[in-house]
């Protein structure tokens, strides 16, 4: 009897012991969870309050830029730095009155602007004619378009749009455009640029370009406000988290007109 109840309490005594290291497991296994859920979500209070920052600094700088002068931001690209709640933000305004339209641009101005960056003559001519026959119905409706046979040839199983470009992205669609040349004129172009260029904001290839289209005869510089902007906002929040926002904004004076109007509002492509 007493060895059955030594072996009764052994056995018991190892019950417990098992209970206790599954228990301790199972403890250890939920704190993990809490420490790692706690830190997750710690991560998102910490993004959400650097793009909030971000959003808020392009808001700010909306702000200064409907600011009378000599208040008024310039839109000159150079870099401020804003103290936004729970981050500090670097932000840049550019000016796009100074860039070319491609939906608005002549012929010329686009050939030299594109000769500018690096395109040979022929070349800068071919894809300039190809931007302008892209965004222009060239046929009725029903008729063969006689560019179509040229995309054909270079292996290309669309045609040109006849309609405004709706992208920058559109622009490396057309015909002779190539990726390379996309990526030397693209800091140049704007959709939201209205008429011709302003040389007040316009970058150096685009003033040489100026020049050759129009024979030294470009407008003066423009004192003005820009009527359109692009701002980029950099965060940098808690626990080292960034967030960058781009956005163009269109802005306006005129007596029933919003001052401020989005007209694009993203992040920037990951290289």
């Amino acid at each position: 009897m007493r060895e059955a109840v030594a072996r009764q309490r052994g056995f018991a005594l190892l019950i417990v012991l098992w209970t206790m290291v599954l228990l301790s497991l199972i403890g250890s296994r939920i704190a993990a969870s809490a420490r790692a859920e706690a830190q997750l979500a710690a991560n998102i209070r910490d993004a959400a309050v650097t793009e909030a920052a971000a959003d808020g600094a392009v808001q700010e700088a909306a702000f200064h830029l409907l600011e009378p002068p000599p208040q008024r931001w310039a839109a000159d690209g150079r870099p401020r730095l804003l103290q936004m709640p729970g981050a500090a933000v670097e932000v840049r305004v550019e000016s796009e009155d100074g860039k070319v339209n491609p939906n608005l641009a002549s012929a010329p101005l686009l050939t030299a602007l594109l000769h500018e960056v690096g395109a040979d003559t022929r070349t800068a001519a071919l894809v300039a004619d190809s931007i302008m026959r892209w965004r222009f119905p060239w046929v009725r409706p029903g008729m063969n378009d006689p560019t179509l046979a040229a995309y054909r040839a270079a292996g290309l199983n669309y045609g040109p749009a006849g309609a405004p470009f709706g992208s920058l992205d559109e622009v490396g669609a057309v015909l002779g455009m190539t990726p390379g040349l996309l990526a030397r004129v693209r800091p140049y172009l704007s959709l939201y640029a209205n008429g011709t260029p302003d040389p007040a904001s316009a970058r150096p290839p685009v003033l040489a370009a100026l020049q050759a289209a129009l024979g030294g005869s470009a407008a003066p510089p423009s004192n003005a406000p820009p009527t359109a902007v692009a701002i980029t906002a950099i965060a940098a929040g808690p626990n080292g988290t960034k967030f960058a926002r781009d956005a163009i904004l269109r802005l306006s004076s005129q007596s029933g007109a919003p001052p401020v109007q989005v007209m694009a509002w993203g992040t920037p492509p990951t290289a």
